[in-house]
């Protein structure tokens, strides 16, 4: 709770605007689209959903993600790219000014939860001049029941000004965009960009602190439940298939994207689902499409016809394009949003070199190393500057934006949790097969869902392995529906020299990758670790 704030039922109380009139709050997905639509700030689809187009900011400004410098938390907090510095006194310049200028603007105000455990769940008020950043807030939080609004008291306050821009001069920004939290004051202030997933990060940012000192690993992550409660995490970077893979007609769904680990359970710290649609197929993916082609959705950056008819597969303003919904929206979700311990460890990696097997079992060593290094590949075309071929990207945990401590914390966190209940862990690659990106093929979805559920039911427990000779892995020989063929991915290519060059160059970038890594691990993960001259076929 704010320091020193007192009960009071104004929707300002604790934000520092000081405003009395033109302020909306709490309204209900109904009337926010009505103000959106009336303010000209999207469209709707033909089938009610809000498109919104975000602008020049189609994706998070990772480089205007700032951390206030405040001597009570400093020593804490792991400074660098992901957590750069904002002198406290030019983060109160900042907040002033952004506090000045709402009190000119029409503004909506949400009042919502970060957490489905209650022991654990954070307060938050978002104040915004957007009325449709406040369904994404609606959407993406959890909700509270009308009769706890009345006296709600914000633990952290987000004042969100896509319109107000950060003066580099004075504020210590680096553009007129900028993104500054304080843990000390627990206040955010997101200016100069439309791009409503700075809301819903910069809130898992407080999670990813404030949890570990209270046992409870924060989790960038997706979670169903089977029949028989056995809980899975699916861990991995945009693009990986994290949401569509946890959205299984066969497994309620816990929640698509983050979530903590206590000693009773796993809880979605969120009430909704932000998936990436480019190239949604109604049939592989018939939750998610659902869930996207329906009134009180919000669309970010989908092209529609004059028809207001979306087409998923035009990413003319980005490849990034978004579909955010309450997770109500998934025929099978659990409402309550939590589950049982975790008996399934899931880490997911588009691999667009097309090197990585399609499944493999990992040892505890090899879970703890895999989850620092945070794999995936990008792939040329479709991402700006990427050039002409598959790009590696590592990213910490598979979070490493949002991670104020340091990595190796939350790496240390979930090494326990899995010894201490013996999940299962699993590294499964739905990038390409047969060659890379460009020569190979990408992987069926239904092979991939296929050999996760033998993973989960227990199935794949029964089958022979052995361990491929480049990273160290121990995949299946032979899985019911899925050629032999593709288990093992140097037998999928046809030029086996062209997958050794490139096998061996992954592990180089993996090895390059976990060099700052390498003092703060123990000897098994170091014998896990890839090593370039350890490769051969």
């Amino acid at each position: 709770m704010n320091a020193g704030l007192k009960q009071n039922n104004s929707p300002l109380a604790g934000t520092g605007v000081q405003k009395r009139s033109n302020v909306h709050a709490n309204l209900t997905a109904s009337a926010l689209i009505t103000h959106a639509i009336l303010r000209h700030e999207g469209t709707l689809s033909e089938d009610g959903a809000f498109i919104a187009i975000t602008g020049v900011h189609t994706g998070r400004s990772v480089k205007d993600k700032f951390v206030v410098d405040d001597p009570e938390v400093s020593a804490d907090i792991d400074w660098g790219k992901a957590n750069q510095k904002m002198a406290p006194a030019q983060f109160n310049a900042f907040k002033t000014r952004a506090q000045a200028y709402l009190q000119g603007q029409e503004l909506f105000t949400q009042d919502l939860y970060a957490g489905a455990d209650p022991a654990y769940r954070i307060r938050v008020r978002l104040v915004t001049t957007g009325a449709w950043h406040a369904l994404f807030a609606r959407n993406m939080f959890i909700r509270p029941p009308e009769a706890e609004l009345a006296g709600f008291v914000p633990d952290y306050v987000i004042l969100h000004a896509p319109d107000f821009h950060a003066d580099p001069l004075v504020d210590g920004a680096r553009t007129s965009t900028a993104i500054a939290l304080s843990f000390q004051q627990k206040l955010i202030v997101i200016a100069g960009t439309e791009y409503a997933g700075e809301i819903k990060k910069s809130i898992f940012t407080v999670m990813n602190w404030i949890l570990p000192a209270k046992g409870v690993l924060p989790m960038h992550c997706s979670a169903n439940v089977g029949t028989d409660g056995d809980v899975a995490l699916f861990f991995g970077l945009s693009g990986t298939g994290k949401t569509t893979l946890s959205s299984d007609p066969q497994r309620p769904l816990i929640g698509d994207d983050e979530h903590g680990w206590s000693e009773t359970g796993v809880f979605n710290f969120e009430g909704g689902c932000y998936a990436k649609v480019i190239n949604l197929s109604e049939t592989a993916e018939p939750e998610i499409w659902a869930a996207t082609h329906r009134f009180g959705s919000v669309v970010e950056n989908v092209v529609a016809d004059h028809r207001g008819r979306l087409d998923l597969s035009d990413e003319r303003y980005t490849e990034n394009t978004r579909s955010c919904y309450p997770v109500e929206f998934i025929p099978n979700a659990v409402p309550e949003g939590v589950g049982g311990i975790p008996r399934n460890v899931v880490m997911l990696a588009c691999d667009a070199f097309g090197v990585l097997p399609p499944i493999a079992k990992l040892s505890s060593a090899q879970a703890m190393y895999h989850f620092l290094s945070g794999y995936t590949a990008l792939v040329a075309g479709t991402e700006k500057d990427l050039g002409t071929e598959p790009q590696a990207t590592f990213s910490a945990c598979f979070g490493a934006p949002f991670l104020p401590r340091p990595a190796e914390l939350y790496g240390r966190m979930l090494s326990e949790l899995i010894a201490r209940h013996g999940a299962d862990c699993w590294l499964v690659n739905t990038g390409w097969s047969g060659g890379a990106y460009g020569v190979g093929n990408r992987m069926p979805i239904r092979h991939t869902r296929a050999l996760i559920n033998a993973a989960l039911d227990g199935s794949l427990a029964k089958v022979r392995f052995h361990t491929e000779p480049f990273f160290g892995l121990v995949i299946p020989e032979e899985v019911p529906g899925i050629p032999s063929s593709v288990l093992d991915p140097r037998k999928a290519w046809s030029d086996k020299s062209a997958y050794d060059a490139s096998a061996r160059d992954l592990v180089g970038r993996f090895e390059k990758n976990f060099k700052p890594f390498w003092g703060q691990v123990g000897p098994e993960v170091q014998a896990a670790a890839l090593k370039a001259g350890a490769s051969q076929a």
